[in-house]
């Protein structure tokens, strides 16, 4: 009896080691269901299941949608480009009427300047 008293008090007195905890922003599409948006549908997914803070960012084209809606009981945000029309339809077919609300972004770049890059210069001869 005294040996089972120390093998307790030992595993007691050891470090408890905390298992990592899962991320709460899982991703609620894949990199392939992007592709097929942008084909399919016309639109384009900016930030996947972000919060609402992350959404609201000013470094966004002006044309960009947050759209908020619920998918495993959990309340999400994304913020997207296309016509409203085309996004219902996109999280319509995903997730069968979990949409909440679709809204207007806090973007302030111009669509067309959206990922934009200079030309390169051609050097002299």
């Amino acid at each position: 009896m005294p040996e089972q008293l120390s093998k307790i008090r030992e595993e007691s007195s050891k470090p408890v080691q905390e298992e990592p905890k899962e991320n709460k922003s899982k991703f609620n599409w894949t990199s392939d269901e992007k592709q097929k948006c942008l084909q399919e549908y016309g639109c384009e997914i900016l930030v996947d299941n972000g919060s609402s803070k992350d959404v609201r960012t000013k470094q966004a084209p002006t044309d960009a949608c947050i759209v908020e809606y619920t998918a495993n009981d959990q309340l999400c945000f994304d913020l997207t480009r296309g016509t409203q029309y085309k996004l219902f339809d996109m999280y319509y077919d995903k997730f069968k009427g979990g949409i909440k609300n679709i809204g207007f972004g806090y973007g302030n770049i111009k669509p067309n300047m959206w990922g934009y890059k200079s030309p390169q210069k051609k050097k002299r001869k």
